[in-house]
């Protein structure tokens, strides 16, 4: 019989205990906390001390009982008393047994009840000091504190729970607030105080910043609220100088790698874009040109690819403002230089819509596209494959199967990422890497603008083009506000669209019941049944992120080709697909999205010449939600909208920065003018850190070390330009 292995022995050199296992760190409660840290996110001693409070409570006051009588219910006090008594009055026609404290002291006495929580009976002796925090409740002249915090005083005891300014920190199930402040107390107790200090210290004399362990310590128990925003002020700093030194460090090495030249002589740059008008007029039915926007970001292009150092470009335009067309050029450009481009789409049916515009755009040029997918019958895969090998196929368009290992290319010179935040940075660099020797240029592009104030830091290591002007031949979408009984009209209006042959789309924020019952969110599956019964004999299909990716696109593809009248799905319906007989849009539960992905939404509908609506359908009361689905209502432009958006949230990802690909982070917020500021102060200290080659000018180890395992090692390896 194997001897069992005997655990690790804890560290006792308190910075190695920063990266041990919180169940081999000797924490009190180190079990539970690994198993609520898979939730939360904290897995070392050092997760735990950056899993930082959602809010302070100020609890520092210490009230009379006798006083509390003129408290409104729902006051939240503190109050040192004696335990007076303790009992345990047992549950009955399915009510919870609850545990009654009687605290005293010399003003008077209040009750303090907990439901259901039987450890509390163990924990409190009669005679005991405790402190308690808890929301006052009147009862005629009895009063009470539901479910309070406590902890009982000894005289060495330091007050974590009330009678101070308390941290409140997220949890999950099995882990109580209790438990967690004592854990990070012990944490920081055991480790935190030693926690090695990494910026140079002419950076922080510069800046005025705390050192780092008192910045960590205050901001988990500050002494006061000036120490908890200086402890809060460092570490917003330090997640902005990770990034900043992350985009410098990436724009640096970028401009000293070799690329390969592609020159369009004036002959060659008027053909092309004279087969892309004609292809665009083709398509819409009437002679139409290129907007200013799309002339100036293929002239931009065209001067890029003519370095011989890499493109790296964001192409960033509204919803159907002709991006594709731009890629196009670029796509050509490279195919007339004898070099390949790839595009990268991020499912199979965007990936074919781009086999169907691109190739029409490039026929006229004899430039033909080659589609790879993982959904290809093998025999017609490996043809493809070998055609991308030989060289023979120059254009390419194809999900992440371009990325797999067996797939190489003869002379890959450009690529193109569309939806850009949908791929993270290894799958960009795996493809980027099957140029060889060289870099191939890149050009990103995403429906989803960037507010003005925060592109300069998202954007500070990427060449910007933005297209705001709408081709001719869109139609504008008339868009409404309804409350969900408000709807007949609108059912009929479907019905009537149908009629003429043109089809609905119904966005809904979940996939199933009970996800989010609570608060009354409609469920994509039950959402579908209703409707298929509510508008019989309406063809009704269903699609959600669950499904897997062929049933999706397979019932989408029936969408468009006519053969389903309304499509019910979650936001899987936002990314890129077209549908030119499409021409409603219904968004239910239209508050809970963002600016972004409800504009992105509505972009599905009037990409024809057919007069197009969308329904914003919310039972919302509260004024900001209010205010923001009416700016959809009024404003078209995706940009002004960026804008709006970030002056109207208060809090949260603005437009959704984790879909744009942007590093989350714990502390700075770019919502924040402080920490915009402390953003630009960063890239100027990233500028003087690095030297020309994207490397630190001096050897600088803790830094280094901390970037690279430490708190900041998330923000510093996200690229703002693509998803993390």
């Amino acid at each position: 019989m194997a001897k069992a292995t005997s655990p690790a022995p804890v560290p006792t050199d308190p910075v190695d205990l920063l990266s041990t296992p919180l169940a081999q760190s000797g924490l009190a409660a180190g079990a539970a906390l690994r198993r609520a840290g898979i939730k939360l996110d904290f897995y070392t001693v050092r997760d735990l001390l950056f899993h930082l409070p959602r809010r302070y409570d100020d609890l520092r006051e210490m009230r009379r009982l006798g006083d509390l009588v003129w408290e409104r219910d729902g006051t939240v006090v503190s109050a040192q008393a004696r335990v007076g008594d303790v009992r345990v009055e047992p549950g009955f026609r399915g009510r919870t047994q609850r545990t009654i404290a009687r605290l005293e002291d010399d003003t008077g006495s209040i009750d303090a009840t907990w439901f259901g929580r039987r450890f509390i009976e163990r924990r409190l002796a009669v005679g005991a000091e405790i402190v308690v925090s808890g929301k006052v409740k009147h009862f005629g002249r009895r009063l009470t504190l539901d479910n309070p915090e406590f902890q009982v005083v000894a005289d060495d005891t330091e007050l974590l729970h009330a009678g101070r300014i308390v941290p409140v920190y997220p949890l999950t199930a099995g882990l109580t607030s209790i438990r967690l402040r004592s854990a990070i107390r012990e944490a920081l107790d055991k480790a935190g105080y030693a926690y090695p200090e990494y910026l140079p210290q002419e950076i922080i004399a510069d800046e005025g910043l705390v050192p780092i362990a008192r910045a960590i310590e205050e901001a988990h128990y500050p002494d006061s609220f000036d120490g908890r925003d200086a402890a809060l002020r460092r570490l917003a700093f330090d997640e902005l100088l990770a990034l900043q030194l992350g985009m410098v460090q990436r724009r640096r090495q970028r401009i000293r790698d070799a690329a390969p030249q592609i020159g369009l002589d004036d002959a060659a740059d008027t053909s092309v874009r004279t087969a892309i008008v004609d292809a665009l007029g083709v398509r819409v039915g009437l002679e139409v040109d290129l907007t200013v926007d799309q002339v100036v970001a293929m002239t931009a292009i065209r001067d890029d690819l003519a370095r011989p150092t890499p493109m790296l470009r964001l192409l960033q335009g509204d919803v159907g403002s002709g991006k594709t067309a731009v890629a196009a050029y670029a796509l050509a450009a490279a195919a007339r230089a004898g070099l390949q481009g790839a595009l990268l789409a991020p499912t199979d049916l965007l990936a074919r819509q781009h086999l169907e515009t691109v190739g029409a755009l490039l026929d006229g040029l004899g430039i033909g596209v080659t589609l790879l997918t993982g959904s290809l019958k093998a025999d017609v895969k490996a043809k493809a494959s070998e055609s991308i090998a030989s060289g023979q196929a120059l254009v390419v368009v194809g999900t992440h199967a371009l990325i797999q290992e067996a797939v190489s290319f003869a002379s890959l010179g450009l690529v193109v990422i569309d939806e850009q935040h949908r791929f993270g940075v290894d799958q960009r660099g795996a493809l980027e890497a099957k140029a060889g020797g060289r870099s191939p240029h890149v050009l990103l592009m995403t429906a989803t603008p960037i507010p003005r104030t925060l592109g300069q830091v998202l954007y500070a290591d990427l060449d910007v083009s933005d297209l705001r002007t709408p081709p001719a031949g869109r139609v504008q979408i008339r868009t409404g506000i309804r409350r969900p009984g408000e709807l007949e009209g609108t059912w009929r209006r479907v019905r009537g669209e149908a009629a003429l042959g043109h089809r609905t789309f119904v966005v809904v924020p979940l996939i199933e019941e009970g996800a989010d019952e609570a608060d009354g969110a409609v469920a994509a599956e039950s959402e579908a049944v209703r409707l298929a019964a509510l508008l019989d004999p309406l063809r009704v299909g269903m699609v959600h992120g669950r499904l897997k990716p062929a049933e999706r696109d397979a019932e989408m593809t029936r969408f468009r080709d006519g053969q389903l009248d309304v499509l019910v799905g979650t936001t899987v319906v936002e990314v890129g697909v077209d549908v030119p007989a499409a021409t409603m849009m219904i968004i239910e539960g239209a508050d809970r999205f963002g600016l972004a992905q409800l504009h992105q939404l509505r972009g599905r509908v009037g990409r024809g010449t057919v007069e197009s609506f969308c329904v914003l359908v919310s039972d919302s009361t509260d004024e900001v939600a209010q205010a923001r689905l009416k700016a959809v209502a009024e404003t078209h432009d995706g940009f002004e909208l960026a804008e709006k958006d970030f002056e109207l949230r208060k809090e949260g990802d603005v437009l959704g920065l984790a879909q744009s690909g942007f590093p989350r982070l714990r502390v700075a917020s770019l919502q924040v003018a402080a920490h915009r500021e402390l953003a630009v102060r960063a890239r100027a200290h990233a500028e003087s850190l690095l030297d020309p080659d994207g490397r630190m000018d001096l050897p600088r180890p803790a830094l280094a070390t901390e970037l690279a395992s430490g708190w900041l090692r998330r923000v510093a390896a996200g690229e703002p330009a693509s998803g993390a």
